[in-house]
C-alpha cells in the first residue's frame, strides 16, 4: 500500500460562514479562520478543507459560484486567502477547497450569457431541452432540494436542468470547453499552493444520453442509477488527473454520492489514477431509508457495523477512503448516534474513538470536537436551509404532514444543526461574533463552548487532542486489519486491529446502560490506551462497561 501524506492525515472541515466571525457583520471569515489557526494546531489536525470561499449568490450558502476563481466578498479578500494558505503551510498543516464541478450560479457570466440566445457560444456550457409533448418539463427528473429538476425559460422557449435549485444550472460536461474552465480553475488555486480538493457530487458530472424517466424506486436508487455513474464520468475523472491534479503534490476527495461498494473501485482503484480517495454516505444515511424527511429510522449499530466492513473489504489495498461521520449536510454527530442529554459527554467521546480507529483518513466536521448538539429551531421564520425550507414549502402544498410534524423533521434533520455557529465561548452568540449571526447560535452555548473545555482536563475538547495525537504515534490505527469480536451484538462494537505483530482493541458501549463482557484475552489496566472513563474494571478476563464507555488497550 502507498503510503501517502493524506493518508494519515486527519482532515477538519471549515463551514466558513459560521466558524469565526473577525470584523463582526455576523458572517464568519477568512480572517476568523487565520484568528483560529493556533487552536487548529493544538488539536493536531492535518488538513483544513474550506467549504466554497468563492464568489456567490449565496442561493445555497456557496455552492452556487458565480466566480470559481475570486473570493466572496463576506468572507475577505484575495490577499487573506493568501495570508491563511501561508501561515496554515508554517504551521505544517495543510489546505484544500471545496470543488463544485457539477453545477454553477445562475449569476455566472456563463451562464448569463447562455440565456441570451440559442446560438450564443456559452449555450451549450449547459443542458437545455425542448418541452415535453404537454408543455411540460422533458422528464420526471426531480431536484434533490424538491420539485422538478427543469426550470422554464421563457426567452427561449426551453427548460434548463438544475439538480439542485434553479439557481444552481447543472454544466454540460460533453462540452470540452467545460471540462477546460473547470481544470484551468483548478490550476489557478493548484498554482496558489492549495493542496488538493475536496469535489462536491462529482459522481453526477455525466449525464445519461436522451435524459430518460427515472423509474419509480426511491430517491436513493434514483441518485445511483440515473443520476451518478453516467457514461463518460470516468473518463472525465482520468482526464482531471491526468491534465491536472497529477502535475501537483495535491489529492482529491470525492464526496461520494450516489457511489457504493461495488462500484467504489472504479473511482478509487490506484492502478485507475482518477480520484485518490472518497468517502461514501452508507454511514452518514444509516438511518436514512430513502431519503431526508422520509421514512426515518432507529439507529441500529449492527447495521453501521456491516456497512463498515462491506466497504472495508470492497477496497482493501486497492484503494482508499476517508471516514466521515458528519459534514455541513447532515444533523449532529452526538445527536443522531449517542445521547446529547444525559450521557452527552461519554457518547461524544466515544464515537470520536470509533472514528479514529477506523481505518482511512479521519475526516471531522467543526464542532464536534466539542460534542457541538442538534438545534431546535422554533418556528419556520428562523430556518436558513433552501433544502429544509423548500420541503416545508412542499408540504404545506401536498399536506402530506402537519406544520408542527414537518418543523420538527427539520430540527432532526436539517442541514441547519451542523451550521450553527462555532460556539467559542459562554459571551453572547458563543463567542462567535458581536453581532446577530446570520444562523441563530445554539442556546446550549452556555454550557458547550471551547473556552469551558480548554479549561477541563476531562472535557471532549481535550480527549480528542489526546486521541489524535495517540493517532499520529501509531499506525496501527489506520492501517491495521480489522476483526469484528461479536459481531451481531445490538450493543457493543468491538474490534481488533493488527499490524507488524501489535495488536489493539477497541471496546465501544452504544447504550445508556452497563454491560459485562468476557474478553477472552489477557489484558489489564496497564494496556489502557485511551479511555473516556476516568475508571475501568477487569476481573478475570470479563470488563465491565460504563454507559458509553470506549476503551483502546493495546497487546504487544
Amino acid at each position: 500500500m502507498e503510503l501517502s501524506w493524506f493518508k494519515k492525515g486527519t482532515i477538519y472541515q471549515i463551514y466558513p460562514r459560521s466558524f469565526n466571525d473577525s470584523n463582526n457583520d455576523g458572517i464568519g471569515d477568512l480572517r476568523g479562520i487565520i484568528d483560529k489557526l493556533e487552536y487548529l494546531e493544538r488539536l493536531h489536525v492535518d488538513i483544513l478543507w474550506l467549504s466554497p470561499i468563492f464568489s456567490s449568490p449565496n442561493d445555497d450558502n456557496g455552492y452556487d459560484i458565480s466566480d470559481y476563481c475570486a473570493i466572496m466578498p463576506e468572507f475577505g479578500t484575495m490577499e487573506d486567502f493568501d495570508e491563511l494558505l501561508e501561515k496554515t503551510h508554517d504551521k505544517g498543516m495543510r489546505l484544500i477547497l471545496d470543488l463544485v464541478a457539477n453545477h454553477c450560479s445562475d449569476e455566472h457570466i456563463w451562464f448569463e450569457e447562455a440565456k441570451k440566445s440559442k446560438d450564443n457560444p456559452y449555450r451549450d456550457y449547459f443542458h437545455w431541452r425542448s418541452p415535453s409533448a404537454d408543455g411540460g418539463p422533458p422528464n420526471n427528473w426531480k431536484s434533490f432540494f424538491g420539485g422538478s429538476a427543469w426550470e422554464y425559460d421563457e426567452a427561449s422557449g426551453e427548460y434548463y436542468l438544475h439538480l439542485f435549485t434553479r439557481k444552481q444550472p447543472d454544466l454540460n460536461w460533453e462540452n470540452p470547453k467545460v471540462r477546460e474552465e473547470i481544470y484551468d480553475a483548478m490550476r489557478f488555486w493548484l498554482d496558489k499552493g492549495v493542496d488538493g480538493f475536496r469535489m462536491d457530487v462529482i459522481p453526477l458530472i455525466s449525464k445519461r444520453k436522451g435524459y430518460p424517466d427515472a423509474p419509480d424506486v426511491g430517491f436513493r436508487k434514483i441518485l445511483e442509477d440515473v443520476y451518478a455513474n453516467g457514461p463518460r464520468l470516468h473518463e472525465y475523472l482520468r482526464e482531471m488527473n491526468d491534465k491536472v491534479i497529477s502535475h501537483y503534490d495535491a489529492f482529491s476527495l470525492a464526496e461520494g454520492v450516489g457511489i457504493n461498494h461495488t462500484n467504489a473501485g472504479l473511482y478509487i482503484d490506484y492502478d485507475r489514477k482518477e480520484l485518490d480517495m472518497l468517502y461514501h454516505f452508507d454511514i452518514l444515511e444509516c438511518t436514512i431509508v430513502n431519503g431526508k424527511f422520509e421514512e426515518p429510522s432507529p439507529f441500529d449499530l449492527v447495521k453501521m457495523k456491516h456497512i463498515y466492513k462491506k466497504w472495508r473489504d470492497a477496497v482493501h489495498e486497492k484503494g482508499w477512503l476517508a471516514n466521515a461521520m458528519g459534514n455541513h449536510d447532515f444533523a449532529r454527530m452526538v445527536s443522531r448516534f449517542g445521547d446529547d442529554t444525559t450521557y452527552w459527554l461519554a457518547s461524544a467521546k466515544m464515537l470520536l474513538m470509533m472514528q479514529a480507529t477506523q481505518n482511512g483518513t479521519l475526516n471531522i466536521y467543526q464542532g464536534d470536537e466539542i460534542g457541538m448538539t442538534n438545534l431546535i429551531l422554533g418556528a419556520i421564520e428562523d430556518v436558513r436551509d433552501v433544502q429544509s425550507l423548500n420541503f416545508y414549502k412542499e408540504n404545506i402544498e401536498t399536506k402530506r404532514y402537519s406544520e408542527a410534524l414537518a418543523l420538527t423533521m427539520i430540527n432532526a434533520e436539517g442541514r441547519d444543526n451542523a451550521r450553527t455557529p462555532i460556539q467559542w465561548s459562554d459571551e453572547k452568540h458563543g463567542g462567535f461574533s458581536n453581532s446577530d449571526p446570520w444562523l441563530q447560535v445554539n442556546p446550549n452555548y452556555t454550557k458547550i463552548n471551547v473556552k469551558h473545555q480548554e479549561d477541563d482536563p476531562d472535557s471532549i475538547l481535550n480527549f480528542y487532542r489526546a486521541l489524535l495525537k495517540v493517532r499520529k504515534q501509531y499506525d496501527i490505527f489506520v492501517y491495521g486489519t480489522i476483526e469484528e469480536l461479536a459481531f451481531e451484538n445490538p450493543d457493543l462494537y468491538i474490534y481488533k486491529k493488527t499490524l507488524e505483530g501489535e495488536t489493539i482493541v477497541v471496546i465501544l458501549n452504544f447504550r445508556e446502560v452497563s454491560i459485562d463482557f468476557e474478553l477472552g484475552e489477557p489484558f489489564d489496566q496497564a494496556d489502557v490506551i485511551l479511555n473516556n472513563y476516568k475508571t475501568m474494571h477487569i476481573e478475570e478476563g470479563v470488563i465491565h462497561l460504563q454507559p458509553y464507555q470506549g476503551i483502546i488497550l493495546k497487546r504487544q
